[in-house]
């Protein structure tokens, strides 16, 4: 197992698994501190624009965006009526790739959105090769019938057999199908990440 692989070094840094894979979890209980040599002597307390600044970075690696699409979120968010911090999670959420992962139908975002790139699912009958996609309440997602029996996916339902989406995704393994019944409430987003922190940040800049 690599430990000092980019996205290892990723994950340890954090402290959090932002991709989502079980290996993840497993170098970070046998390597929790951060990469590099004497990590706990070296990294003094953070500036509180450093950690506004790192939580960023965290939330981009997470759901694999880049710092335009980043930014481009936050001002939306910025516009809607209502807490900003809360919109751009819920922003996040909405995303079909993060969609998908939350479901249970991939083991990680970057999974997700392959499978999106390669035409694997529609969108109310419609075939979506956007992972940025936003999903909205009533719509249907499916995998597409004829990728049914591909043999990538039994693995991971097996996987996922005890994993209870959120609440605003009903999911049905069997038709391997989910509606969106509502907007993400707070409590369903990623905990994770602090969004007020990455607010902040944006605003001073």
């Amino acid at each position: 197992m690599k430990y000092n692989g980019p996205k290892a070094k990723r994950v340890r840094r954090y402290g959090v698994n932002i991709y989502g894979s079980d290996k993840y979890d497993k170098i970070l209980q046998r390597k929790p501190q951060g990469p590099g040599k004497g990590p706990r002597s070296k990294q003094g307390r953070l500036s509180e624009y450093a950690q506004q600044l790192k939580e960023k970075q965290k939330a981009r690696d997470m759901f694999g965006l880049s710092e335009r699409q980043f930014h481009s979120l936050y001002a939306l968010a910025s516009k809607v009526s209502g807490q900003t911090d809360e919109i751009f999670k819920q922003l996040l959420e909405r995303r079909l790739d993060n969609m998908i992962y939350r479901a249970g139908f991939a083991h990680t975002r970057p999974q997700a959105r392959q499978f999106i790139s390669h035409g694997l699912f529609t969108v109310n009958g419609r075939r979506v090769t956007i992972p940025s996609f936003r999903v909205r309440p009533g719509e249907v997602i499916v995998v597409r019938g004829q990728r049914k029996s591909s043999p990538v996916f039994p693995p991971i339902l097996a996987a996922h057999e005890k994993y209870n989406p959120p609440k605003w995704l009903k999911v049905d393994s069997a038709e391997m199908k989910v509606e969106v019944v509502s907007l993400p409430a707070p409590e369903d987003t990623e905990q994770s990440i602090d969004v007020r922190q990455i607010v902040e940040f944006y605003s001073r800049n």
